[in-house]
């Protein structure tokens, strides 16, 4: 697919969508008014969280004194047959992130309560899910259409039915789902940012997300390297945080 001709779908898309106009303006002034805001601080960023970055590993061990090796044993099946359901599935989404550690945060706080921004495929979705099935617990995840690929029956795809149960999807931007979301559950155990990339939505949904995690929960940031937006919040909230480097990118997590 072109540029003009995804540009084009997507515009239609949000026009069928009057629920969805409120972001449609909002990509707008993103997209030419504030052009620079998904980059604002990446160099800075990158050099901080690349001397202080660890292994998703040694993060586990060192936030949660848990060890990773068992998820993949554990669940050995499961997430062979979310691997083959993505490598058949005709839409291309983003690939799996670093499943222990969405697991292992809501394990260590034996989480009844998680919020996510960002779907695709439902891969952190799944490791969440496969934690929180333990205590019949619920996952809150805000996901936008993918107007422009015609790809909405697969957001979530790799999510088995039996984990289906415990998981409610708000499909709006995170303007209009989180409110949505806070409005069903106050606090959260885990939260885990995949979501809107530029500088100005970070800062505006971490500090919304912040205000929603209770003493000793897990907020989890993906692909922090973007801008920087989480290491400005961390620094204005005086949190210290850890960085974890995965395939390249960098991870944020902190217990609150």
């Amino acid at each position: 697919m072109s540029e003009i001709t995804r540009v084009l779908k997507t515009f239609i898309g949000y026009l069928k969508r009057p629920d969805l106009y409120p972001e449609l303006g909002r990509k707008i002034i993103k997209n030419t008014v504030n052009r620079g805001n998904a980059f604002k601080g990446k160099d800075k960023t990158n050099s901080w969280a690349a001397g202080r970055a660890v292994s998703q590993k040694e993060a586990v061990s060192k936030l949660f004194g848990l060890e990773i090796d068992a998820f993949r044993n554990n669940y050995q099946e499961v997430l062979a047959a979310a691997a083959e359901k993505e490598r058949i599935c005709p839409v291309k989404m983003g690939g799996p992130g670093a499943l222990e550690l969405i697991y292992y945060a809501c394990e260590f706080t034996k989480a009844q309560h998680v919020v996510e921004t960002g779907v695709a495929y439902g891969w952190s979705s799944l490791a969440t899910l496969l934690s929180l099935v333990k205590r019949n617990g619920t996952l809150y995840s805000s996901d936008m259409p993918y107007l422009a690929q015609d790809g909405d029956q697969y957001v979530g795809y790799v999510v088995p039915e039996n984990l289906k149960g415990g998981w409610k999807l708000f499909r709006f931007a995170d303007k209009e789902s989180l409110p949505k979301i806070f409005t069903e559950n106050k606090i959260f155990d885990v939260l885990h940012y995949d979501s809107d990339k530029s500088y100005n939505g970070r800062m505006w949904a971490y500090d919304e997300l912040y205000k929603h995690l209770r003493e000793g929960g897990v907020f989890i940031s993906d692909d922090i390297g973007d801008n920087s937006a989480y290491q400005d919040f961390c620094e204005k909230n005086n949190i210290e945080t850890t960085v974890v480097e995965y395939e390249g990118k960098y991870i944020g997590v902190f217990i609150k």
